[in-house]
Formats: C-alpha cells, sequence, structure tokens
C-alpha cells in the first residue's frame, strides 16, 4: 500500500466507511454536476472576432508576437519569415500532428525534424489545443503529436492555433477539454503559456528566454 491509498484508508476507519456506499457517492456526483460556477471576468467575452481582438492585445502585451493566416498551407511561409527575420537557423522540429504533416514545407528552405525534442534544438512548432482571450494565452496538450518538450527547450517556439479554438476563458477550455476527451481519457499534461519565459529574479531585470523559448510567436489559423 501505497502512503496516499494509507492515508485514505486511515480517513475511511476514522469515518466508519468503506467508500463504495452507494448513496455517499450519488452525494459527492450530484454535488460535482451542481457545482455553481465561479466568477468569469468579462475581459475575453464576445464572439469570435471579439475574442481574437482581446486574445492579440493581451498577447503582446505578454511579449509573444501574434500573426494571422488564411489556412493551414499558409503556415509553413509564415514560419519561414518569423525565422528568417529574427535571424534564427533554418531548422524546425515538430510532432506526429497530420495538420502539421500536411503542410507544403518542401515550398520553403526550411529543414524539419520530427519527435520529442533532446533540448539541441533552436526552433520548435506546436499546434494548440486551444486559446484563452482573457490573457492571450495558448492551451497545449501533451501526446506524440505535440510533445510536451517542444513547448519550452528550444530558443523558439511557435504555436498555430486555429481561430474557432480561441475560447473566452479558462473555464471555457476545461470544459472544451472534458467534451474532447472524455471521462478518464485527458491528455497527460495541460500546459498554459503565456508570452515567451521570462525572469526578474537577478535586480529586478527583466530576462526573456531565463528557463524556456526567448520568443512565443503565435500564428492564428483562419
Amino acid at each position: 500500500m501505497n502512503s496516499r491509498a494509507s492515508v485514505f484508508a486511515s480517513i475511511r476507519r476514522s469515518l466508519g466507511v468503506t467508500g463504495d456506499e452507494a448513496t455517499r457517492r450519488f452525494e459527492v456526483e450530484t454535488r460535482l454536476k451542481q457545482a455553481p460556477p465561479g466568477i468569469v471576468p468579462k475581459r475575453g467575452q464576445g464572439d469570435v472576432t471579439a475574442r481574437l481582438l482581446t486574445f492579440r492585445a493581451e498577447a503582446e502585451r505578454a511579449q509573444a508576437s501574434v500573426a494571422e493566416i488564411a489556412g493551414w498551407a499558409d503556415a509553413p511561409a509564415e514560419i519561414a519569415r518569423f525565422l528568417r527575420e529574427n535571424n534564427c537557423p533554418a531548422t524546425l522540429r515538430m510532432g506526429e500532428d497530420q495538420r502539421l504533416a500536411g503542410m507544403p514545407w518542401s515550398e520553403t528552405s526550411l529543414e524539419i525534424s520530427y519527435g520529442a525534442s533532446d533540448g539541441g534544438d533552436f526552433n520548435a512548432v506546436s499546434a494548440a489545443f486551444a486559446g484563452i482571450a482573457e490573457t492571450g494565452t495558448v492551451a497545449l496538450v501533451s501526446g506524440p503529436d505535440n510533445p510536451t518538450t517542444l513547448n519550452f527547450l528550444p530558443d523558439n517556439h511557435i504555436v498555430l492555433l486555429p481561430r474557432e479554438a480561441i475560447e473566452a476563458d479558462y473555464e471555457s477550455v476545461f470544459a472544451k477539454l472534458r467534451g474532447a476527451y472524455g471521462k478518464g481519457e485527458a491528455p497527460r499534461t495541460l500546459n498554459f503559456i503565456t508570452g515567451p519565459s521570462r525572469s526578474a529574479d537577478i535586480e529586478q531585470t527583466l530576462l526573456l528566454g531565463a528557463h524556456g523559448p526567448r520568443r512565443l510567436h503565435i500564428v492564428v489559423v483562419g
């Protein structure tokens, strides 16, 4: 028995229950289903156009850069432009996401590699699960399609975000996650990323790229 199981067993003994009582389980499930929502800020609310405007303003305020393209096929040219204009190597690592695999990378001079990063990559691209207008945040789920290491190890992180996936607030993203994966099937990790990595621990001087990417470039698709 591990320590967690031991603690719960001790609590059940004190309460004189087993944890399998149908009445108690029903009460817990009812309370979870009927839990009142918390306070949700108005800042991110509105239709998709309003959410995009708020998302962009908040993301740029957090020192991310944002570009908009018409469709997924336009992503390679935009990514190549971003890397070129920032004097970055023409290399790019990505996961197994089929939306990325189907793009016309051959129309660029980018050298593409696949799989998780070992820390030696300058640039990586991921496809976001959702965006959050309220704070200009992107939400990324873990898995072979978009490995979590790509979010944190390369110097430059490029995130492709479908326009229709921009939600108003965090509560909406959690609801979207439950709807997409179902009970017990959620990805192991959900990362919320707002702007590039930063730290001001030393003499209150802001340093980008302290413990993650020094640049975050968000490409809104659609």
